[in-house]
């Protein structure tokens, strides 16, 4: 009788799960690079055009230390949100996809479970794509202070005054502090698009957002309220406005380590509820996976 298979085994078999996801859908990682470099050469771009003049006055204005950060925190906020997209579009195709041309007949065949499976495939949006998105602006950024230090020593100015200004490791900080939440809170999202891709056969976007749509029509033409559209819109965006901002409804965002408040944001019910609904989700997905037959 053969024995469970070994720990190792199981973690080799996981990430090999991983690096074929990856291999196979690399604008898991391409789409958050190039939004990066384009924002890199639009900051490149703006240093260039700042005069002679202008530096000057920075140099003497202390207070200007936000005008600096504005595109380090644009940068940011667009390879995180571009990471969110990423990561619903893979969701929503990961499970659909592999059953066109027969081909989950071999994925079924080797010596990995459909819990394996959808293990793997959750984890992608939930932990891998937050951590691209982490080493992505940690490069970025410090390519955009490096283009920017040598155009203020091309011109002649102290490139520490730059330095001074730029807030990088409170910047990285508050996206490691962020990202947890956000995975956790966008949870049942990704799981929602992972079930919807292993049980629909075609048109899998408009089978997950036909349930919503219906509540809201009838909520709007029906009943003449908008709780559930508040409700939809406040986890959508939740994922952002509750860590990155200082009373969590987006209108003060957070700009020392004293904003930050772990507490708050970590305490919230509405993010255990929604690690709760994920996880009943994941295993729905499991189940409906190991029904499904090809395309």
């Amino acid at each position: 009788m053969s024995g469970a298979p070994h720990p190792k085994q199981l973690v080799r078999t996981f990430l090999w799960q991983i690096r074929r996801e990856l291999w196979e859908h690399r604008a898991l990682w391409a789409a958050p690079v190039a939004v990066a470099v384009f924002a890199v050469i639009i900051h490149f771009g703006s240093s260039l055009s700042v005069s002679d003049a202008e530096r000057a006055a920075s140099i003497g204005d202390p207070t200007r230390a936000r005008g600096f950060m504005d595109l380090y925190s644009a940068m940011t906020g667009a390879t995180l949100v571009t990471g969110l997209v990423v990561g619903v579009l893979y969701s929503l195709s990961a499970l659909q996809g592999e059953r066109r041309d027969r081909s989950i007949l071999f994925w079924k065949s080797l010596p990995v479970s459909d819990g394996m499976t959808v293990l793997s495939k959750a984890a992608i949006p939930l932990v891998v794509v937050p951590l691209f998105v982490v080493a992505i602006v940690v490069v970025a950024s410090l390519t955009m202070l490096g283009l920017q230090s040598l155009v203020w020593i091309a011109n002649g100015f102290d490139p520490r005054t730059v330095w001074s200004r730029v807030d990088l490791p409170f910047l990285w900080l508050a996206l490691l502090y962020g990202l947890p939440f956000m995975a956790l809170w966008n949870a049942p999202l990704y799981a929602w698009m992972l079930l919807v891709s292993a049980w629909s056969r075609r048109v899998a976007f408009l089978w997950a957002v036909a349930p919503f749509v219906a509540i809201l029509m009838v909520e709007h033409l029906a009943l003449h309220h908008t709780s559930a559209h508040w409700m939809l819109e406040r986890r959508l965006g939740g994922g952002v406005l509750q860590p990155w901002s200082a009373d969590g409804a987006g209108v003060i965002w957070v700009q020392r380590l004293s904003d930050l408040d772990p507490a708050r944001i970590y305490s919230l019910p509405g993010l255990w509820v929604g690690v709760l609904l994920a996880a009943g989700l994941f295993y729905a997905t499991v189940r409906v996976r190991r029904s499904r037959t090809p395309n």
